[in-house]
């Protein structure tokens, strides 16, 4: 879950009621504290995203669309909806779902993962890593990058897992295209090597070579499933600026799913605000964000 911003800084069922937000006599829906608070127990407990009360006005903006979209009148029969419509599910998750991203974000982790993967050149084996917020593509396409660089080809013994819950940003991903302003910080040397430049009615946008999507493989993935379908060991897992927004029980339940997963001498990445004291049973802090399985070198 794209590196997604999404707010879960509370937990759902537990947090207090939403006031009503200013300028609700506006709106073209009713929206009720009841409409909001079930909207945040649904959310919780389908996709482990806890809206703080300052959310209102934001899930507000998101679901009318969806109202207008569905041709309902009101929350109610939206929420009705849901209970009898599947896909309307995955599109409710994906509405309520931010994602912010960008190449090469928190850098010094791709420094750190060319080393990694220069002194485990010579392996009978393929690498395999783990994007678990996959969003738009940007961080997949970083480490992709990292792979043909640390083994200077654009064919690396890497395969990358990239998922997200939210199936739009995943397509958007998977066709690997890119306005032009999405690159425009990026070396003009990685411009030149991996990107294809849009021409005629493609003007503005560029696209991921192929060689390096063929690294890449995209699924949906809900953090919140009892098991994921991945095939471990994996050597190293990319979980960025995701469990902040989830509530400590939920971030150690995902943490210990991801322990058999990684490798004993395998490596978590997770973003700068993120921090898993209360799981050192499960994953031991190296600094910087980086973390090790605690029974690493056991």
């Amino acid at each position: 879950m794209s590196a997604p911003v999404r707010d879960r800084s509370t937990k759902a069922v537990d947090a207090p009621r939403a006031p009503a937000a200013a300028g609700a006599g506006d709106r073209e829906f009713h929206f009720t504290a009841d409409d909001f608070e079930k909207i945040r127990q649904l959310i919780y407990k389908h996709a482990g995203i806890s809206l703080s009360p300052a959310k209102q006005d934001m899930v507000y903006s998101r679901l009318a669309r969806r109202l207008r979209a569905c041709g309902e009148r009101t929350f109610a029969g939206y929420l009705r909806r849901l209970d009898q419509d599947h896909d309307e599910w995955e599109t409710f998750t994906n509405s309520l779902t931010t994602n912010l991203t960008s190449f090469f974000r928190e850098s010094h982790h791709f420094d750190l993962l060319a080393d990694k993967l220069r002194a485990m050149k010579g392996l009978s084996r393929p690498i395999k890593i783990w994007c678990a917020a996959a969003s738009t593509g940007e961080e997949p396409y970083s480490l992709a990058m990292t792979a043909c660089e640390a083994f200077n080809t654009l064919r690396p013994p890497v395969q990358i897992l990239a998922s997200d819950i939210d199936t739009q940003v995943l397509a958007q991903a998977e066709a690997g295209v890119f306005r032009a302003d999405r690159v425009d910080r990026l070396d003009p040397e990685r411009l030149r090597k991996y990107f294809l430049k849009g021409a005629g009615t493609q003007s503005g946008q560029v696209r991921i070579r192929p060689e390096l999507q063929e690294i890449v493989r995209f699924r949906r993935i809900n953090l919140l499933d009892t098991s994921y379908p991945i095939q471990g060991p994996l050597d190293f897992i990319f979980c960025r600026n995701v469990m902040i927004y989830f509530d400590k029980p939920t971030q150690y339940a995902v943490l210990k799913r991801f322990v058999p997963l990684l490798r004993k001498e395998g490596l978590m990445f997770a973003g700068h605000s993120e921090s898993f004291l209360h799981a050192s049973d499960l994953f031991r802090s190296l600094g910087r964000t980086v973390y090790e399985r605690s029974d690493a070198g056991a």
